[in-house]
């Protein structure tokens, strides 16, 4: 289960840092504000006293995952590119079964998962950024109408997909860049 808490940790992490309605605006790209305590995160916390904090990620992952989908609809043949928000029926499903373990499980989210910054503290762009960089490594790219297309086959492991994945958000855009692999036939 690793690998699955692995891409939670991502993607919960870059949910949290997409929203754009919180004051100060993070990296605005879906408009949510669903986590900070001053705003979304209050309604929550009332509405599930006992797992508001992964019904805040939970719900920016739902946003994120919204967008992602029409960056990839805007693409020729969707259903075979990976993003690190869709990894095909199975997958997506896992991590799905994965949060609702972990939502049930009573931790709080930095102590169940492998958090790379503390989405409970104020939003660090920097930070963000250093711990989405591969060390020693850039993400090769290309830019294509939509997203980011990394180059090569992606890697066998789905921790290491998604840590590219994550790090080619870089550099941080105005808007989500969409960085994918695109898969022929069966998905890793």
């Amino acid at each position: 289960m690793s690998e699955l808490d692995s891409i939670l940790a991502l993607q919960l992490t870059i949910a949290w840092a997409g929203e754009g309605l919180p004051d100060p605006k993070r990296l605005d790209w879906w408009e949510t504000d669903l986590v900070d305590p001053d705003g979304g995160g209050d309604l929550l916390s009332r509405l599930f006293p006992r797992t508001h904090r992964w019904a805040s990620l939970e719900a920016a992952r739902q946003a994120a995952i919204r967008v992602d989908l029409k960056a990839r609809q805007r693409m020729a043949r969707p259903d075979e590119l990976r993003t690190l928000f869709f990894w095909g029926f199975e997958t997506d499903e896992a991590l799905r079964d994965r949060l609702r373990f972990h939502k049930g499980n009573g931790k709080d989210p930095k102590d169940a998962l492998p958090m790379p910054v503390d989405v409970s503290a104020d939003f660090d762009r920097t930070d963000l950024e250093d711990a989405l960089r591969l060390p020693g490594r850039e993400v090769d790219f290309k830019l294509v109408p939509g997203g980011r297309e990394l180059k090569g086959p992606p890697p066998g492991s789905m921790d290491m997909m998604a840590k590219r994945l994550a790090a080619a958000l870089l550099p941080l855009a105005s808007d989500y860049p969409a960085p994918f692999f695109r898969i022929e036939g069966k998905a890793p």
